[in-house]
């Protein structure tokens, strides 16, 4: 390979920055992405996917060696950008089902419904072992625990990475030299964010506008010993599944940049865990690391950076790493480790190989979002709730009672359910995509002799029963930093409007991290932590009505008050209002 093929391997720019496709061939780029608002301008839909990844994944066949680029998408509960895909829980919700093979299961269905559009890269799972709920990340970990957050993720990676072919001998891609060892229907993961995201020892700093900012681009302050007791372990595990690419986080650890740290990416990551696939830096992550941008570069690369996430700046990225090899403050022999480590990748999933399509499986695309996809996504939903709280076992909820009354904005819809990384970047409110939501799934579960009420701002009088629906307005990182995790006035003032009308009430909490329940809890009947369900909110339904028993054990600790924040198991003065692994059933 010339050095232009050969940094052209280590750069990566976002759709919707590139302004000529043809900088694919002309800076023979390894990589491009789709961060969270990136869809293609022919529209959101999976045949507007499908046309534009292959398109691009053309223009780099027709560089001299034909290597294909790498497309990458934030694919974090399901194929999550595309419109009409199946979304499952976020992580936070399938941590409480400590369930390896159905994490696997959807590893498989997200693998297939991403090759459907073409893309064959996921920046999943968060592997992180979040420790402070203020942080807006916290519903992408699994768990506060590094063993639940090792397991389940190393189980997230063999799903993609074995993806529609099953189990039968899948390579791992972090390791596999063999051309075409993995299955067409399979997608590359990548574990994140490398290393220490989410952990203690934070104070909310503001930010212009009122907002607040904690964890994501923080300094995680602790000694070695705790960083390998808690951060480090789910990563040993996910190199140990395979994991062909890790993502290194923004954050620093005791003031140096996680990016630019030669022990952390080479010393420990890729010399003492064995890990052999390639790193990526985080949007823009590398930036951050010095003012200077050449110096930011040499210190990264370096370091053991093998890929820029450089959205718009690929071609500067490029350009500046070449002025380093060539005055030898980067040597060529690290440009060549980055090379062969991505190359090894590709190889590994078979897109070097001549006889093999490259392009999009478009005969995927009459399951993309299918009913087969979707009861697994239901399945996950109810296996992922946790019940806190049931006197005088109010639940499970008789199909056939006189009148149900449904409260809330968010018992009707889809985003709220959704949450954050749901078609767009932030999430948002209203008809984002196809789904049930939990009132057309209570609707769907009663009895024809039962009759559901339904208001936005409270009511109840007379009914049997009465479902209050509360929690978080979507969001991802950096928007959903809080420094309070109270629920919101209005939806406290909302339970207690429904609470005063005598009804027995029963309360479903959509969040992406546990809350303050305030006086919720004792104006309360029952309540549900239902976590961020996605598309299938049936699967609420089918745990409310007794269909199936609540089976979900808290992975995250709950605190009483802010003032407990942060709470994690195994701390010296731990006190939750319901600890790690708390879950009630029928």
């Amino acid at each position: 390979m010339t050095l232009d093929e050969k940094l052209g391997q280590m750069a990566q720019g976002e759709l919707n920055q590139i302004k000529d496709e043809g900088d694919v061939e002309r800076y023979f780029l390894g990589s491009v992405l789709s961060g969270g608002d990136a869809d293609p301008k022919e529209g959101n839909g999976l045949v507007a996917w499908a046309d534009t990844i292959d398109r691009l994944i053309e223009r780099s066949m027709r560089t001299r060696l034909k290597v294909p680029i790498l497309y990458g998408v934030d694919a974090v509960h399901g194929h999550s950008n595309v419109e009409g895909a199946t979304i499952f829980p976020h992580n936070v919700g399938l941590g409480c089902t400590r369930d390896a093979a159905l994490v696997e299961e959807i590893g498989r269905i997200t693998a297939l419904e991403m090759r459907a559009t073409g893309a064959q890269w996921t920046f999943a799972p968060c592997v992180a072992a979040p420790r402070d709920e203020r942080w807006g990340r916290t519903y992408e970990g699994f768990s506060e625990s590094p063993e639940v957050a090792g397991e389940l993720g190393a189980a997230a990676i063999r799903g993609l990475q074995e993806g529609g072919g099953g189990r039968q001998g899948a390579p791992r891609a972090g390791r596999a030299r063999a051309a075409g060892s993995m299955s067409p229907r399979s997608v590359l993961a990548c574990a994140k964010h490398y290393v220490g995201d989410g952990g203690t020892s934070y104070e909310p700093r503001e930010l212009p506008g009122g907002r607040t900012t904690l964890l994501d681009q923080g300094d995680t302050r602790v000694d070695e010993a705790t960083l390998r007791r808690i951060h480090l372990p789910a990563y040993a595990a996910a190199v140990a599944a395979g994991v062909g690419s890790i993502m290194v986080s923004y954050s620093s650890w005791n003031g140096v940049k996680v990016s630019g740290s030669p022990h952390l990416l080479t010393d420990i990551l890729k010399n003492e865990l064995g890990f052999e696939g390639f790193l990526i830096s985080d949007y823009y992550a590398i930036g951050q690391i010095d003012r200077d941008y050449k110096t930011a570069v040499m210190h990264s690369i370096n370091a053991g950076m093998d890929m820029a996430m450089e959205p718009a700046g690929y071609a500067r990225f490029i350009a500046t790493l070449r002025e380093l090899v060539d005055e030898g403050r980067v040597p060529l022999a690290r440009v060549d480790d980055a090379v062969t480590r991505i190359l090894r990748v590709k190889l590994a999933m078979g897109l070097m190989d001549p006889k093999r399509s490259q392009l999009a499986d478009r005969s995927l695309h009459a399951s993309f979002g299918s009913a087969e996809h979707r009861d697994v996504a239901r399945r996950s939903v109810r296996e992922s709730l946790v019940l806190l709280k049931n006197d005088g076992r109010v639940l499970p909820l008789a199909k056939n009672a006189a009148r149900i009354h449904v409260a809330g904005r968010a018992a009707d819809d889809i985003g709220i359910q959704c949450g954050g990384w749901t078609v767009t970047w932030q999430g948002h409110a209203g008809a984002t995509t196809a789904g049930t939501t939990l009132l057309q799934g209570i609707k769907a579960a009663v009895s024809p002799r039962a009759s559901v009420t339904y208001d936005l701002e409270g009511g109840g009088p007379g009914a049997d029963v009465a479902i209050v629906v509360v929690g978080e307005q979507p969001y991802a990182e950096g928007v959903g930093d809080r420094r309070d995790l109270a629920l919101s006035p209005d939806n406290v003032a909302l339970v207690e409007r429904v609470a005063a009308t005598g009804v027995r009430v029963v309360v479903v909490v959509l969040s992406g991290r546990p809350l303050i329940l305030g006086p919720v809890l004792e104006r309360a009947s029952a309540v549900v932590a239902a976590w961020l369900p996605g598309t299938e909110g049936a699967g609420v339904a089918d745990v409310l009505f007794g269909d199936f028993a609540p089976r979900g054990k808290l992975s995250y600790s709950w605190p009483r008050a802010m003032a407990d924040v942060p709470v994690n198991v195994g701390d010296a003065a731990y006190a939750p209002l319901f600890p790690f692994g708390f879950g009630l059933g029928y």
